[in-house]
């Protein structure tokens, strides 16, 4: 099996596994602050990643790395979990899924501009078709319905793409895992001081779905899934990979209806599957 579809096998898992993200968090909100969340998931794992770098006596990354680990911190570990837990306030975690497939063209800029990329110009054709689909159901919803919920998951998906990129660049020279491991451990002090800042006063009230919710962002959103969607972007390519995001709305809607009972329209159903049909062009001419 060739190099490019090993990654875009690790980012396919990737995907399915962040697909997850926004419902566990949709769940977990309903109970928990939106700041502690953010700051919790990324304790724990950091903790987890701390034990893992550990174990497997990972060396420690050099001083010109640690520009882009913060990059990948600030994107990944606290901007895109913090703005998409605020939006959850907002809007349902189907409608937010939606604004997941601008993740793609996000993550296909910043890797022409932080990984030295080209794609060719077909390639953008079908990004940027995929991408107005997204931005034209949204705007069919009526932005007035909730425009602070909109504008903070477009600026989830910003941060989050540029932490995707900036992590893939990186995981060529430090691995996939150990990358959002050394980004998760460099956060640790200001994660595990908020979370002692902002924890719960009494957990009576918390229920068993959104502690289930915090386990699932925090070992499988956080970790678990960065490490097979580095791999893959390192692999397959940023651009190319990246849109497999495309793909995630499509898992997301699914579990959104299945475990939340949220309703997903027909409209919603007919602008993923009509935005996943770009993924085989813009693969086609990636390279």
């Amino acid at each position: 099996m060739d190099k490019t579809t090993t990654g875009w096998i690790y980012g396919l898992t990737g995907v399915v596994i962040f697909s997850g993200s926004l419902p566990a968090t949709r769940v977990a909100v309903m109970d928990f602050d939106p700041l502690f969340l953010t700051v919790a998931r990324a304790a724990i794992a950091g903790l987890l990643g701390l034990g893992l770098l550990f174990a497997f006596r990972e060396k420690r990354p050099t001083r010109g790395d640690i520009t882009s680990l913060i990059i990948v911190a600030l994107g990944c570990v606290v901007g895109f979990p913090l703005l998409t837990a605020l939006a959850l306030k907002h809007v349902t975690s189907a409608h937010s899924i939606v604004f997941i497939g601008l993740l793609p063209l996000a993550t296909a800029i910043f890797g022409v501009l932080r990984g030295g990329e080209r794609p060719r110009p077909a390639f953008w054709i079908f990004s940027l078709l995929g991408s107005a689909l997204v931005c034209s159901y949204a705007l069919t919803q009526g932005v007035s319905a909730s425009p602070v919920g909109d504008l903070l998951m477009l600026a989830a998906v910003i941060v989050c793409g540029l932490g995707y990129a900036e992590g893939a660049v990186l995981s060529r020279r430090l691995g996939g895992w150990q990358v959002i491991c050394w980004a998760l451990v460099l956060s640790l002090p200001v994660t595990i001081a908020l979370c002692f800042m902002t924890m719960p006063h009494s957990i009576a009230g918390i229920g068993g779905p959104a502690w289930l919710g915090l386990i699932y962002v925090s070992l499988f959103s956080m970790l678990i899934g960065f490490v097979f969607w580095y791999r893959g972007l390192a692999q397959g390519g940023i651009a190319a990979v990246g849109q497999l995001q495309f793909l995630q709305p499509f898992f997301g809607f699914a579990l959104a209806a299945a475990l939340l009972k949220e309703s997903v329209s027909w409209s919603m159903l007919v602008v993923t599957l009509a935005v996943v049909a770009c993924v085989a062009g813009a693969r086609k001419f990636a390279h």
